[in-house]
Formats: structure tokens, sequence, C-alpha cells
């Protein structure tokens, strides 16, 4: 049984992933801040990624995998974005990686086959138009992942997720229709919105032994939206 560390596990993928990891019987902690949402067999404790201080005395004193899930969707025209919009963005979804990842690191050190895993997004290898937010700080997670994965190297592992539109509360936005949904369903080549529990599968699959010799690496799980035109 491994110890694992979901920051953001009460909804969408990290939602999804804390209930996989369960069923896999893993000890799963995980934290919640504006959703409430729990999985059964789960530890849940409160965080909220923008304040000061962080309470982690819950965990225990070996962690064998960390998922950071917090992130946000913000898609404007760049003319009408400001400069805080971006800070604020990168606080979230970059600076508050960095942060559980120091905090829980010498946690880590003391597993015998550690993982941690980021989330990117299409969009950073895939330019889109109104994404210059999210692909900035999500760039900038892709760019910490290999520095990471080299520095950690061998004892820990560090790899990153990079999802297309995923049907998610953190989306709900993007396909709170019929015809928005399957609008972008159309826009991949396997004519289809991602799920939570594709890419929770993913997680899983990064945080046990049968990716022992993956590391540093952006596994795209995107419908084919990166690499195909069909």
């Amino acid at each position: 049984m491994k110890n694992i560390l979901i920051i953001g596990g009460s909804s969408g993928i990290g939602l999804a992933t804390a209930n996989l990891l369960v069923n896999k019987n893993e000890q799963v902690f995980a934290t919640f801040n504006q959703s409430e949402n729990k999985i059964k067999g789960a530890t849940y404790f409160h965080l909220d990624v923008n304040q000061e201080e962080w309470d982690f005395s819950v965990l225990p004193d070996v962690i064998d995998g960390m998922v950071y899930c917090p992130g946000k969707i913000n898609l404007k025209p760049f003319s009408r974005l400001k400069a805080d919009d971006f800070l604020e963005d990168y606080k979230i979804q970059v600076l508050g990686a960095i942060k559980a990842i120091q905090m829980v690191l010498p946690k880590l050190k003391k597993s015998n086959s550690a993982s941690i895993v980021l989330f990117s997004t299409v969009a950073v290898q895939t330019g889109f138009s109104f994404h210059s937010i999210v692909s900035s700080s999500k760039g900038a997670l892709e760019g910490l992942t290999r520095a990471l994965a080299a520095e950690l190297a061998p004892t820990i592992r560090v790899n990153c997720i990079a999802p297309s539109i995923t049907d998610t509360p953190l989306a709900g936005n993007l396909l709170n229709t019929p015809e928005k949904k399957e609008g972008n369903a159309q826009r991949h080549p396997l004519k289809k919105v991602g799920e939570a529990k594709d890419i929770a599968n993913a997680v899983a699959f990064l945080l046990s032994q049968e990716s022992s010799w993956m590391t540093g690496q952006i596994m795209h799980i995107d419908g084919g939206i990166s690499n195909l035109r069909v």
C-alpha cells in the first residue's frame, strides 16, 4: 500500500483519481477547498493554495506519490488581459505546485519509489486563441517537470500530463450545452471529449511501478488533437 497525496482531490480529475486509487487499496490523502465532495476511504483535509500558511500535519512520515490538480481555465483575448490576471493564475498553477512539492519533498525522499504528477494542457504545444494565460502557466509547469525530474533523479520521478478539454467542473462553461460538448468533441480525431477517468487512469499509471522507467515526460492524453489532423 502506498501513501498518495492529491492536492485538489475533491473535484474533477482529482476526485476521479482519489476514487481510482482508493479502489486500488492505496492510502489516499486529499485536500479540498470550495468543493467538499469526498471519496469514502480517503483522508481529506482543507487547503486553500492561495493562503500563506499550509497545515500538512495530517500526513504520514512517508509519501510515495504527490499529484497537484488545482488550476483555472481563463480564456480571454490577450488585449483584454492585465498582468495581474497572469499573476493570479501563476500563483495557483505554478507557485502552488512548487510550494506543495517543497513541503512534501522530505516525505517523498523517504519513499523507495516516489513519483510526482503535475498537469499541463495540450494548448502549450498546440497554440489556441485566447489561451495565453493558461498556456503561460502550464508551459512553466512543463519546464518545472523536466528540471525537477533531472534534479531529483534517480530517487523521485516527476512527470506531467497534458490533457485536452475534459468533462469536469473546471471546464463547465465550455461544455454546458449539448451543442458545445458536441462541437468540442468534433475537434478531436477521436470525436469525443475526455472524461475525468481517462486522465485518472494515466495518473495511476505514473504513480505506479509500471512507469518506473519514466521521468521528465509530458504525457499527452488529448484525443489525438495535438498530433493528428483528420
